[in-house]
């Protein structure tokens, strides 16, 4: 479904079964609800190891990531995929044939793409912040050459846009992924921030000796997902040859999880999430207060309907943030949970074609109209 912004489509009200894309499950709701995202296996090895779908290449190491080269040829128009620094790899972007977010783009016409490919947090990597992040996100984007096409998944979708906020002339088009940002309008997750107790997320983090730990996580909450929610995610049915192997890459895949810095962690709990910074015009990027009027290049809002972690109704909302004038922002919503949103072979069938084909499109009578 394509839509117009100012039609935003509420998600239906279903009960949650959509998976955390970041380190906010320390609360009994999230134990209820979402929690199949951190269950099982052992904690991230430096290399995992699940093979990539996509042939690429690490082209740079930095101290908070490994910028992975995904691209077919070396000419065009560059992409940066800003997976989600979660629990697990930024394989969610990759997962597999018909499943993958990199090879979407790449089989529908981006011929340059990149990955941002969070690295486990180490001990001494503790004490990295929002800040750590977005300065290895300007380095590797200017490794890559701007203005670069930015696609935030997620968590990277709130990354992103303070990227494109903070450094707007370096963003061509942003793309905002089932990506959370006013956390004022209601969801399962702004309420269980809200109302889980702060002590809940210092302990967490003192238990990890400073990190999160995903061992941790996968020791205190042991829930694996059901084959109907794995069936959700990956929006097909898996009772073939083909939908085994996926079962069990899913499994490995779920069980490779993420630690990550106790200090970038509770910056996301205290200022994105209980403070509602962003989206209120208070959060401080490297030095700078953001203001989301500064982000005037083109937007495409993608929201899942059934997505219960950020409902549509969230996803869509960033629109009226912005600086972007109405006409260069596109919204579309899929009959998907959040996951899905990603890794849905329907979604990948239908939204992820649309968004390469408007990276691709021309802008400039657009853009021309609306000076």
């Amino acid at each position: 479904m394509v839509h117009k912004i100012g039609k935003q489509p509420g998600g239906p009200d279903h009960s949650s079964d959509e998976p955390l894309l970041w380190p906010l499950t320390a609360a009994r709701l999230a134990m209820d609800a979402c929690f199949w995202w951190v269950e099982r296996g052992q904690a991230e090895r430096d290399e995992a190891d699940l093979p990539w779908t996509t042939s690429n290449n690490v082209t740079l190491e930095l101290a908070a990531m490994r910028l992975r080269d995904c691209s077919r040829g070396g000419s065009g128009q560059p992409a940066l995929v800003c997976a989600p620094y979660a629990l697990h790899r930024a394989l969610i972007a990759d997962f597999a044939p018909g499943h993958s977010v990199v090879a979407s783009l790449r089989d529908n016409g981006i011929e340059r793409i990149y990955l941002t490919d969070w690295r486990s947090a180490t001990p001494d990597m503790r004490y990295l912040s929002i800040d750590s992040y977005l300065s290895d996100l300007n380095v590797a984007i200017d490794e890559i050459g701007a203005p670069i096409d930015l696609v935030g998944l997620c968590q990277g979708g709130w990354l992103s846009l303070l990227y494109a906020a903070r450094f707007p002339a370096k963003v061509r088009r942003l793309v905002l992924v089932g990506a959370p940002v006013d956390l004022s309008i209601d969801s399962a997750l702004s309420r269980l921030t809200r109302n889980a107790p702060e002590m809940v997320y210092d302990q967490l983090v003192a238990r990890g000796g400073g990190n999160v730990s995903g061992g941790e996580m996968l020791r205190l909450w042991s829930k694996a997902p059901s084959r109907d929610d794995i069936v959700a995610a990956l929006q097909r049915d898996l009772s073939d040859e083909e939908g085994a192997a996926l079962l069990a890459r899913f499994d490995r895949w779920n069980a490779e999880t993420l630690d990550l810095p106790g200090k970038y962690y509770l910056e996301i709990v205290n200022r994105i999430f209980r403070e509602n910074q962003i989206a209120g015009g208070r959060f401080v990027a490297l030095g700078r207060t953001i203001d989301l009027k500064h982000v005037k290049a083109p937007v495409f809002l993608l929201a899942g309907l059934d997505d219960e972690v950020v409902p549509a109704e969230q996803a869509l909302a960033t629109a009226g943030l912005l600086g972007t004038p109405p006409a260069l922002i596109a919204a579309a919503s899929e009959p998907s949970n959040h996951l899905g949103l990603f890794m849905g072979a329907r979604t990948h069938a239908h939204a992820w074609p649309r968004i390469a084909e408007w990276l691709r499109g021309e802008l400039s009578g657009v853009l021309a109209r609306s000076a």
